[in-house]
């Protein structure tokens, strides 16, 4: 008899059709440009792209005096190259070999930065050949360094020279050849969607390089068909991600129109698109929901990207495909997680958080989940990465999705292997604008069961209300589902929210920054307060607490909550002072 496969032994088995389809699409992939592509230095530089992160000034005397801060990292050259210092981390040296730092000595827009950029990038051109520094010429990397280098292009070269000119201009023609192949070799992922923006972009900006337009432009539609989705969103689902996307299409887009250029059909449907659902991540604070890779939220760019929108456009209170639903009534807000894992190519930086929200009450923010950390915080990310770092069900101590690990890793990286394949929601048909149902099978074929949660917001944003269940998955083995599972509700607390345990351990007061106090109840169940993390933050992870609601299936399979706001006339009659915190 034949024994089946174990998940391990399936995933291994399946790398090798994986790696023949995507060789086989390769191959068909009419890239007959790309000879050309490596070898042709671009004639001159026509137009610099606009770069519409904000820069900062005062940077450029701490570059100039050798203080070089990326990636959450602060390294003293010591009057040496910065490109012969041993980067501290992988993070940083993508940072320096990124040169997006180059906007803020443009910023300076004195003699002395200009200076500066230019040895910089000459210092650079003399000792990064390919092959000598390998992180610098990764994708990812070089097509950053492109963009820089063709939107600071009036920095670099002011005043004129010959000389240096021939070294820049053969330079990036050597990163646009880098990107083209890699391209060609089958770079997937959003790296390849923003190795076609770099491309498409040199292409627009520079005579001599209209194979580089052309071929970079056809991928560039291919990838944006295919990377975003009819409802605007990423397919990573990752809300920085769409952050980071426009902060660069919104430039080329402006390239194309200054060069009197078609745009590529689906360029402005993007863009269109994109904004809606970027809102619909957007707390009162302006800080963006915390799903799938999101961390701290850089308000600059934020606000630049939200300046651009020409349409003013509504956040979306659900985006089907993206998977994610806006509750919203008064100054109350709720955004959940209502959609399965994205494809495994995209899934690098995404969380096992489906079925998690997170709650905001005006500008303040109460339950959140616990964000993505810092890059240089690499031993903490895959904590982050764990459904017990979300704001939803916990069962038996699992994740809901699984990430590659041992040997997976080598052929997967840091992709989700498995995890819920079947969420469905439903409006709830009690209070159908502010309420849905929901449920996921991630745990399905572990434990036989099914993670339902229901939210509904009162209609004047006064309360939360919650309903948490497991229950047996369809064909699911009775053995399995009789088995006693401890299961975990956790609500993670935004490090401004002060949290009191009331009524022996029954309830919990939340009280925020304002003095806004909030009643949190699971039906006359233990509620406790722990120790949590809160990772999106700048200057680094910070402490704080969040509820626990412990359970036992099948004895218990259903956890009725809420969240109330207390009032003035409420605080009365418990005995508090209306005017002042708990």
């Amino acid at each position: 008899m034949r024994r089946p496969l174990s998940e391990t032994a399936r995933l291994a088995a399946g790398v090798t059709r994986i790696e023949a389809r995507r060789a086989l699409t390769t191959a068909q992939r009419p890239f007959r440009l790309i000879g050309r592509l490596q070898s042709r230095t671009p004639e001159r530089l026509v137009i610099a792209p606009q770069d519409i992160r904000t820069a900062d000034p005062t940077v450029a005397s701490d570059i100039y005096a050798g203080h070089l801060a990326f990636a959450g990292r602060l390294v003293d050259a010591h009057g040496r190259s910065p490109f012969d210092i041993e980067p501290p981390t992988e993070a940083w040296a993508a940072a320096l070999h990124g040169f997006g730092w180059l906007r803020h000595l443009r910023a300076a827009d004195t003699a002395l930065a200009r200076a500066n950029a230019r040895v910089l990038v000459d210092d650079w051109i003399n000792h990064c050949t390919p092959g000598r520094v390998p992180i610098a010429w990764h994708p990812e990397v070089t097509a950053r360094r492109l963009l820089s280098w063709l939107a600071q292009s009036p920095l670099v070269l002011d005043p004129p020279d010959a000389g240096f000119y021939r070294r820049y201009m053969k330079s990036i023609g050597r990163q646009v050849g880098v990107l083209a192949r890699a391209l060609s070799n089958g770079l997937d992922g959003a790296p390849r969607l923003f190795a076609a923006i770099a491309l498409a972009e040199a292409g627009v900006c520079a005579d001599g390089l209209g194979g580089a337009r052309k071929a970079g432009t056809r991928i560039l539609t291919e990838e944006l068909r295919r990377q975003f989705l009819p409802d605007g969103g990423h397919v990573s689902r990752d809300p920085g991600i769409l952050v980071a996307c426009l902060l660069d299409l919104l430039p080329l887009r402006q390239a194309f129109a200054a060069r009197g250029l078609p745009l590529p059909t689906p360029l402005m449907a993007v863009i269109d698109r994109a904004v809606p659902v970027l809102r619909m991540f957007r707390h009162g604070d302006g800080s963006l929901a915390l799903f799938n890779g999101m961390g701290v939220t850089e308000a600059h760019l934020l606000a630049t990207v939200l300046s651009h929108d020409d349409t003013q456009a509504r956040p979306l209170g659900h985006a089907p495909h993206s998977g994610y639903r806006r509750l919203e009534a008064g100054p109350a807000l709720v955004i959940c997680d209502t959609g399965a894992p994205p494809a495994p190519p995209f899934s690098e930086r995404a969380h096992a958080g489906t079925l998690a929200f997170e709650f905001s009450h005006a500008t303040q923010r109460l339950i959140v989940n616990c964000g993505r950390p810092a890059p240089a915080a690499t031993a903490m990310q895959e904590v982050a990465r764990a459904t017990a770092a979300h704001s939803t069900l916990v069962l038996d101590d699992a994740s809901s999705s699984r990430f590659a690990d041992g040997t997976l890793r080598r052929w997967f990286g840091r992709q989700i292997t498995s995890g819920p394949r079947q969420v469905t929601a439903q409006p709830n048909p009690a209070s159908e604008s502010l309420g849905f149902e929901v449920r996921h099978d991630g745990y399905a074929e572990r434990f036989g069961l099914i993670h339902r949660r229901k939210l509904t917001l009162a209609a004047d944003g006064s309360g939360l209300f919650g309903e948490d269940g497991l229950e047996p998955a369809a064909g699911a083995k009775r053995a399995s589902t009789d088995m006693p599972r401890p299961f975990m509700l956790r609500f993670h607390l935004h490090p401004g929210t002060r949290a009191e345990e009331q009524a022996h351990g029954k309830a919990v007061m939340l009280v925020l920054p304002d003095g806004t106090q909030w009643m949190f109840e699971a039906g006359g169940q233990d509620t406790r307060v722990e120790e949590s993390i809160f990772f999106a933050t700048s200057e680094g992870p910070r402490r704080t607490t969040q509820i626990v609601v412990p359970g036992l299936v099948p004895a218990r399979s259903t956890v009725d909550w809420s969240l109330l706001r207390q009032f003035a006339r409420d605080r009365d009659e418990a005995g508090r002072d209306p005017s002042g915190p708990v």
